[in-house]
């Protein structure tokens, strides 16, 4: 027996490496000799069976492609064995290529592949090779071989097991995440500065009756911001709820009230970018005159000094005119050294004072100086339509020492002695007061003042105006003791 004789006998047993080939059956059908199977109708189409002595002998090999790739393996010079080796396709399926019997190949994409590295193994155009299968095959479908796979027994899936290293794990991973999401949250909260929303009035601009006295605002903001409304004489604050909803009920007086509203954040300081603004108009009747209310001093106050500070509320009026008149001495106390024009009824010039637009008004740095006994304050405020007027009733009565000291025309460097000792608001040192600022001591005996400009200095000695008691520029120091006149001394 040849080797060629060998090849085509291994080549026709079956290999078993996992796989059986399971050719299926066609259902035979009536009348028709091409759909019987080949087992049926025989390798010639004829519907006999085939005979054995025939596949034995290569009569499968009518086909021109399998003579052709049979006669390039002899001028080759190899043998099914060493072309299964070098091509990596088993013997069994080269010998069936070059049979011809295809049904012996797992199907027709492997079969293309097959002939394409045989081709190309011996030295064959394989396009041409696939495409001469392709025309020798004609139209007609081949069976294909079923490969049945065999199935790995299953195992038995298994439970999940939690080790402590997975727990550990599990919990790290929850940390790191919980601990990003919220330096997340904390990078937004401090670079996004807080909003802040008015519901209660939508519009900018509001205008109410006459006889509206006050108006509710609500919004919305950060939970937790403080709320801040800036109007005419001061502001007010209100805090967020847990909602970021606020609430704020202010005052309003005739006219126009202006009200601008921001938000902070508590933990971060930061204010809103767009803060909110609101008018609201109260109508002002014209034939309405002023009113005029004092705050302070109650009735019938005893000052122990004569710088009577004043402040009260005037609607309808830009002013108030503040003037009083002398009544008498204090009973049982001794009058004044000089009582303005020496008779009750006089006193000081009368002095004006703004009213804000808050309807306020106040004395501040400039209270009205007032010698010792009793005195009427007169508050009056004046409109086109009439005047309005307030009187009140203090005493003055002077205990020790009262200096009020006024810097005018330029500024002053000053130092004081109190009974003696420095005065610990001016310092050991002095200090330098500018233009317009007022001064007040209180001592028991004496006070001592040293200018560096005597003619800027102006002094009123327990409410009796002294003024300035020297030339501009020219320092120099002045002693007040009552009863005794003031008097100038040496600086120490």
């Amino acid at each position: 027996m040849t080797t060629r004789d060998d090849a085509r006998r291994t080549a026709s047993e079956p290999r078993t490496d996992g796989l059986r080939l399971v050719p299926p059956r066609p259902e035979p059908s009536r009348g028709d000799p091409d759909r019987l199977p080949d087992r049926d109708r025989g390798t010639d189409g004829s519907g006999g069976p085939e005979r054995d002595g025939d596949r034995s002998s290569g009569g499968g090999r009518g086909s021109a492609l399998a003579e052709r790739l049979y006669a390039a393996r002899e001028r080759k010079g190899v043998d099914l064995y060493r072309a299964e080796r070098d091509t990596k396709i088993r013997a069994r399926y080269l010998g069936a290529l070059e049979r011809g019997e295809y049904r012996e190949l797992p199907g027709d994409v492997y079969t293309k592949g097959f002939l394409r590295n045989y081709a190309l193994y011996l030295g064959l155009d394989p396009d041409e090779v696939v495409g001469q299968w392709r025309r020798e095959r004609g139209d007609a479908a081949m069976v294909r071989p079923v490969i049945a796979v065999p199935r790995p027994i299953a195992q038995p899936r298994r439970g999940l097991q939690f080790s402590p290293g997975i727990i550990v794990a599990a919990l790290l991973t929850i940390l790191i995440v919980g601990v990003g999401v919220w330096l997340g949250s904390q990078v937004m909260r401090f670079a996004k500065p807080p909003t802040i929303d008015l519901t209660t009035p939508r519009e900018a601009t509001v205008a109410l009756d006459e006889g509206a006295t006050s108006f509710t605002f609500k919004g919305t903001s950060i939970p937790g911001a403080t709320i801040t409304v800036d109007m005419a004489g001061g502001s007010r604050q209100t805090s967020a709820d847990s909602t970021g909803a606020w609430t704020l009920t202010v005052d309003l007086r005739r006219g126009t009230n202006m009200f601008k509203f921001d938000a902070t954040d508590p933990d971060t300081g930061k204010h809103a970018d767009q803060p909110a603004q609101v008018v609201i108009t109260v109508p002002v009747s014209q034939i309405q005159g002023p009113i005029v209310k004092i705050d302070g001093p109650a009735e019938g106050t005893t000052f122990q000094n004569g710088a009577i500070p004043l402040q009260g509320t005037a609607t309808g009026a830009p002013s108030v005119t503040i003037a009083a008149s002398y009544v008498g001495p204090i009973p049982g106390a001794p009058g004044p050294s000089a009582p303005p024009s020496g008779s009750p009824g006089s006193g000081p010039a009368p002095i004006t004072v703004p009213v804000g637009a808050d309807g306020k008004w106040d004395t501040g740095s400039n209270p009205l100086q007032l010698t010792t006994g009793r005195w009427t304050i007169t508050v009056t405020a004046t409109n086109d339509a009439g005047s309005a007027t307030l009187p009140i009733n203090v005493s003055v009565g002077y205990k020790g020492v009262n200096l009020v000291v006024k810097v005018k025309g330029s500024s002053a460097w000053m130092k004081v002695w109190v009974d003696g000792k420095v005065d610990k608001s001016v310092g050991g040192a002095g200090h330098t007061y500018r233009d317009g600022q007022v001064l007040t001591f209180t001592g028991d005996s004496s006070i001592e003042v040293w200018t560096g400009s005597s003619g800027s200095t102006f002094f009123t000695l327990n409410g009796q105006s002294l003024g300035a008691l020297g030339k501009r520029g020219v320092p120099e120091v002045w002693l007040f003791k009552p009863p005794a006149a003031p008097a100038k001394t040496q600086p120490h």
